[in-house]
């Protein structure tokens, strides 16, 4: 009797491991859309992406766009790409979508300074290359972003794709030269002192922080949009990015905005998003 029981739980076990085993296997049907919400890339808590796959997707033709939320620095939420998300996809075809979320700077406590976003985005794009083959979509990369995540988009791709993932960059009114930021309204030099550091004593790190820096003739295609009346990032801002990349005849789209602000109307937005899928589509290899 006694060997009968063990006999009886070690047929249930194997059953029990052979079951967890097919489930592990089983493959995500790709024809289905899939959507994965909060799927960590770090120990932080705000290290969290949100990930959008279609249905009928493949390796060699679904492209994947990143989108990178802004709120300067320490602020925002990768939720931010839910309203922009039906744009994107009424102009683009067989795309997914990933939105990132990063570590925030907290004014009160100093934690998280820069380069924190800096590295979180290098830290979620490496990610983003390893998940590819699982999520079964091409290594086709837009970066994109507004604002402060327009600056995060254009440094990672300027600076850090020495992979090559990111082969398009697309940012809405991005700062681009941390320095020229200082003089762009009262409040900047109180937040970029607090968020880079002393511009006196800490120049190197405000140009190593800055897209502008890093423009080569090497940079990826990058289309860019500004309000002429934004009073937050100003538009010398991407006047100077645009004269930067024409310098290293880099590929570039650029649309500027008369009597719009820090942010679009909703036509403005829709209206961009068509222009920069037609880059997209002209400079994606």
């Amino acid at each position: 009797m006694k060997n009968f029981r063990i006999f009886s739980i070690l047929t249930l076990l194997a059953f029990v491991f052979q079951s967890c085993q097919r489930d592990a296997e089983t493959p995500v049907d790709t024809n289905q859309a899939l959507e994965i919400f909060d799927l960590s890339y770090g120990d932080d808590p705000r290290q969290k992406m949100d990930v959008f796959l279609p249905a009928g997707r493949t390796q060699s033709s679904t492209r994947v766009l990143i989108w990178v939320h802004g709120g300067s620095w320490m602020d925002g939420d990768k939720g931010e790409f839910i309203g922009f998300k039906p744009w994107f996809e009424s102009a683009q075809e067989d795309y997914a979508y990933v939105s990132l979320n990063y570590r925030l700077f907290d004014l009160g406590t100093q934690q998280n300074r820069f380069p924190s976003q800096e590295e979180d985005m290098v830290t979620a794009m490496n990610m983003v290359r390893a998940k590819l083959s699982e999520w079964n979509v091409s290594d086709n990369v837009v970066m994109a972003g507004a604002s402060a995540g327009g600056h995060l988009t254009l440094l990672h791709s300027y600076k850090h794709n020495t992979d090559g993932l990111v082969k398009v960059a697309m940012a809405l009114f991005p700062p681009t030269d941390l320095l020229g930021m200082l003089t762009s309204n009262a409040l900047a030099p109180l937040l970029f002192g607090a968020l880079v550091g002393n511009p006196e004593e800490e120049r190197q790190k405000y140009l190593d922080s800055s897209p502008l820096t890093f423009v080569s003739s090497q940079s990826v295609p990058t289309a860019f949009f500004h309000g002429t009346a934004d009073t937050v990032v100003p538009i010398q801002q991407s006047y100077d990015l645009e004269e930067a990349l024409d310098e290293n005849n880099v590929p570039f789209l650029s649309r500027y905005y008369p009597g719009q602000g820090h942010g679009f109307t909703e036509q403005t937005y829709r209206d961009l998003i068509v222009e920069g899928e037609a880059f997209i589509q002209e400079n994606m290899p």
